[in-house]
């Protein structure tokens, strides 16, 4: 059924064309994905759509009986009152008897000896009955704890920007609607919750419009792509990787007019400049043909192609060592005994919930926060480059052009030649009448890919970004994602973006809880495959000892120890496994709850020892002068080897058994 038919939709700001002539229909099950860079309207569209809103000259029609719920970057919000009234607000009868029924039950606890009160409390309930609002309540409740709200009767001024940001989504999501607009859902959420809302959009079978610049969000949610490109909106039927496909056959079809278009220019011209004389004898329709024709041509030579080179300062022998680093604050532990020696090449992701300690972690590594023990060692070559979370302008009115400069008037790139701070502007998307534009006047998108250019003009060999994803359009996160392919340093990233995370990172570290981080070795689907396998595994041994207490419960006086004993996990004792044997043959016996649990733990402990090997490598290359230190680490590296060569053989004991169970 068709809900919204948009026509002839445009926006400017002054001379300044945002988009134009935008036509798209949204239907019942449309799932619709806005894509384009930052500062192309996107925001703008979702706003104007979500208030029937016809922009310049447009026209937005419905079907008469649309419900729209939308969800803004910054959502609107009255500091009075409570969670969940601001989750039942809207004009919706169901949304007037939610409220009804909060003030009743209110007024009852205020006067529980009130007749009258109670009456109200009563009457409105049968009207609950009736509608069959209850479950909306619960399910509202529901979806608040899910999203980590459990005081429902806290004013919203009590929170924190991120909960009444999550509120506000839990009220569109729990509130009845046909047309669901969310600008920017995952900005600022963890992994596992983005996870959740995922399932729940997938779920749904209303109409979505949305702006996200998580891409496997994007690519499992979305069915419908609209893409925003120098200031015209392409539809495209399918998700985020359809539209790479489609996007780029269009763009060679574009190329290909666009050639033609230029072979045409050129014949006119050659025409059109043979002489003032010849001119007065020309065809006033032909010549007026020639300015058409040359509007246009000049018009597809302006491609908006964000471009990034690669440029580092060099590197020397140590970067950067953590050791036995922890971070106390308030009587929390946010990190906890971490070491960890980070090599010129590394590609580190940090993975956690929020408020877990990431920040601060990537703070004690920048030097902007000092650890509350251990130590950390920063070469001296080490030029730290900080992307941090929070977009940083101390002089709102400062120019754009005079930023940069403030990081540098030139920077030299990849292939030896250099570069000044207003080219570097326009490789960005900056053209040069914006780069007079007070920073304070740019979109949240534009100021962070303007930041991100800043951190890189300082010529940085190590590269901290901390949620480098949030506010960045998925064009500037591709490139930014090949240039970190060509980086020539070090770079660790927190990000909730699993794409993001898949496509840079060799190493996980994820925060396991209480401060503690544990390394995996791969991207974000290794990691999240080997915590799946953990967590059943870990399910199978509490049902396995669940099981085991219950038997021994139950046992009588002439149960078998040995029997037992097998079952707890340890080697028979009567002298039938292989093992107890000395044998070296293939195992046949099933493994134990232990050991597989020991088996799916065992390569991230081999990848953990072999990280200590390599830092201790890293430490005697760098003390090679120094024979005392050289001794004591030369000692400390031989026992991680050893340690290692057990953990191998370890593993390779077990890998047999876990052959052998298959078999």
């Amino acid at each position: 059924m068709l809900l919204l038919s948009i026509h002839n939709l445009s926006h400017s700001y002054g001379e300044r064309v945002l988009f134009s002539d935008v036509h798209f229909n949204i239907e019942t099950g449309d799932k619709i994905g806005v894509i384009g860079i930052n500062g192309t309207g996107k925001s703008t569209l979702l706003r104007h759509v979500a208030m029937l809103d016809g922009g310049r000259d447009g026209e937005i029609r419905t079907n008469g009986k649309c419900v729209i719920e939308y969800l803004p970057q910054n959502p609107p919000y009255q500091p009075e009152e409570t969670v969940l009234e601001h989750i039942f607000s809207g004009n919706s009868p169901l949304m007037v008897l939610l409220r009804r029924y909060e003030a009743a039950l209110q007024e009852v606890t205020e006067k529980p000896d009130s007749a009258a009160a109670q009456h109200r409390l009563m009457a409105v309930q049968q009207e609950m009955d009736a509608d069959f609002a209850w479950q909306l309540e619960s399910e509202a409740k529901a979806v608040l704890t899910r999203l980590g709200i459990t005081d429902f009767t806290q004013p919203m001024a009590a929170l924190s920007g991120g909960q009444r940001k999550r509120v506000a989504l839990a009220g569109v999501l729990v509130r009845p609607s046909d047309l669901l607009i969310l600008d920017e859902p995952t900005n600022h959420m963890d992994n596992d919750t983005v996870a959740w809302l995922e399932g729940v959009l997938e779920k749904r079978k209303g109409a979505l419009l949305m702006v996200t610049h998580d891409r496997y969000f994007f690519d499992r949610v979305i069915n419908r792509t609209l893409e925003l490109d120098g200031g015209k909106a392409y539809l495209y039927v399918a998700n985020y990787s359809g539209f790479l496909q489609k996007r780029e056959e269009r763009r060679e079809l574009e190329a290909g007019a666009a050639r033609k278009l230029q072979n045409i220019y050129r014949r006119e011209l050659a025409w059109i400049s043979r002489g003032a004389e010849a001119r007065r004898t020309k065809k006033k329709d032909r010549v007026e043909r020639f300015a058409e024709i040359e509007k246009q041509a000049l018009a597809k030579t302006k491609t908006q192609e964000l471009e990034m080179q690669s440029v580092a300062s060099r590197l020397g022998r140590t970067v950067v060592e953590l050791e036995h680093v922890s971070v106390l604050w308030e009587g929390c532990c946010y990190v906890r005994d971490f070491s960890y020696v980070l090599l010129r090449r590394d590609r580190v992701g940090i993975v956690g919930p929020n408020g877990c300690g990431k920040s601060s972690l990537m703070d004690v590594i920048a030097g902007r926060l000092q650890p509350s023990t251990g130590s950390v060692l920063r070469g001296q070559t080490v030029k730290i480059g900080y992307f941090t979370q929070h977009t940083e302008f101390p002089n709102p009115e400062e120019r754009v052009l005079q930023y940069i400069r403030d990081a540098g008037e030139f920077v030299r790139g990849a292939d030896g030649t250099y570069i000044s701070a207003a080219q570097m502007l326009e490789r960005f998307l900056f053209p040069e009448q914006q780069q007079w534009t007070p920073v304070g006047k740019l979109s949240g998108g534009e100021q962070r890919r303007l930041q991100l250019l800043r951190v890189l003009m300082e010529a940085p060999n190590v590269l901290l970004l901390d949620e480098p994803t949030n506010d960045l359009d998925i064009p500037t996160l591709s490139v930014l994602e090949d240039y970190l392919d060509n980086f020539a340093g070090a770079v660790i990233a927190v990000s909730h973006d699993r794409y993001f995370l898949d496509r840079f990172a060799t190493r996980i570290f994820a925060y396991m809880g209480e401060g503690r981080l544990q390394q995996f070795v791969g991207g974000w689907s290794e990691y999240a495959a080997e915590r799946q396998r953990l967590n059943e595994l870990a399910k199978e041994q509490a049902a396995g000892d669940a099981g085991s207490a219950a038997s021994r419960g139950n046992a009588t006086p002439s149960s078998h120890p040995a029997k037992a004993e097998v079952m707890d996990g340890g080697a028979s004792t009567s002298g039938t496994s292989d093992e107890a044997c000395g044998a070296s043959a293939t195992p046949v016996r099933k493994m134990t709850y232990k050991e597989r649990l020991e088996y799916a733990h065992i390569e991230a402990d081999i990848a953990e020892q072999e990280g200590r090997v390599e830092m201790f490598s890293a430490l005697m290359e760098r003390e090679a002068s120094d024979f005392t230190k050289l001794a004591e680490l030369t000692r400390e590296q031989q026992a991680a080897q050893q340690k290692l060569d057990e953990l191998m053989e370890r593993w390779a004991y077990l890998a047999e058994l876990a052959e052998a169970q298959e078999d």
